[in-house]
């Protein structure tokens, strides 16, 4: 790809155990994503979730699919999975991760929103890696 290079872009929200919520709280989380780091659907390789034991009222994968994230991802590659189960660890979770081809340096932006932020202190609501 002229002058772009492979990137991973994490991102994580929590919501409550609802359709209405899931689907509210990843449709905002991939809205983000896509959004601040300029992602165009044909740049997008795949997206990943993980979700904690938890929620289990909708998948993210058909909530994301379900939502409007600003671009067209019908054709993207979706795959989630159960989040390992670990002593103390926060409720309520569902994490991102936007395997996608930008510009070469780009640097890109991560989200942490609704409490989620906790899990990068080090990055707070948004960060750059």
């Amino acid at each position: 790809m002229n002058g772009k290079r492979l990137y991973c872009i994490r991102g994580a929200v929590c919501c409550e155990n609802t359709k209405e919520s899931i689907q509210e709280n990843v449709g905002l989380l991939c809205s983000r994503v896509f959004s601040e780091n300029k992602i165009c659907a044909e740049d997008i390789v795949s997206v990943q979730f993980t979700v904690t034991p938890d929620l289990d009222a909708l998948n993210p994968a058909t909530a994301m699919r379900l939502s409007d994230t600003g671009i067209d991802t019908s054709h993207v590659p979706l795959m989630c999975s159960q989040e390992p189960v670990v002593r103390n660890m926060k409720p309520k979770v569902i994490r991102l991760m936007v395997t996608a081809y930008l510009p070469e340096g780009t640097s890109v932006k991560t989200s942490y929103l609704n409490g989620a932020q906790v899990l990068r202190p080090d990055l707070g609501r948004e960060g750059s890696v």
